[in-house]
């Protein structure tokens, strides 16, 4: 029996700052992100990220991609019909390979605002009418973090890591908000 796949953000929405990037003539720089129903995403309730082109893998799950057991890499999905599990909340982790700077990994620690909880502080910002990106941007403190947009790397075996680097393009996804009857948890 296939379980039902979703990605929950009850931890996601306390370290995600909403926001649109801000334009000449802007008079609100900060915007609600919306699912696919039109609804804002709320805190404690659970969504799918899903990505915005189709065609190139599904929702967004966690993996084994290294030698290493634990913690797990967020990767996407390789079917586009597949459309992710509940996550952990996140962190970046340096990377030790030449092709990527960091990924995306489980294993941060929810709320605690400050230095010692730097690596798991992203962002989601509108980057079209119905689609959006995720950015690792801490603006806990001001201590010259890195700001990176989330993008996909793509292993030699086809597994697809979320990660931070200078030569990927933004991942540009939507969230759809998964039914009471289907969802789960780790």
């Amino acid at each position: 029996m296939k379980s039902t796949l979703l990605v929950s953000f009850s931890f996601l929405l306390l370290a995600f700052a909403f926001t649109k990037p801000s334009t000449a003539g802007d008079l609100d720089a900060t915007e609600a992100v919306l699912d696919t129903d039109g609804e804002k995403l709320r805190a404690g309730a659970e969504y799918y990220i899903l990505p915005l082109i189709r065609g190139r893998g599904g929702g967004l799950t966690m993996a084994s991609t290294r030698d290493e057991s634990c913690p797990l890499d967020v990767v996407q999905e390789p079917l586009e019909i597949s459309e992710g599990l509940p996550s952990t909340v996140w962190k970046i982790q340096k990377s030790v390979s030449s092709e990527i700077q960091w990924f995306v990994t489980t294993g941060g620690v929810e709320g605690n605002p400050g230095i010692e909880t730097i690596t798991n502080w992203f962002k989601i910002e509108k980057a079209g009418d119905d689609h959006y990106k995720i950015v690792f941007c801490p603006a806990v403190c001001d201590c010259g973090a890195l700001c990176r947009d989330i993008g996909v790397f793509i292993h030699d075996n086809g597994v697809r890591t979320l990660s931070l680097s200078d030569s990927l393009q933004p991942f540009l996804v939507h969230f759809k908000k998964a039914s009471s009857s289907s969802s789960s948890s780790l």
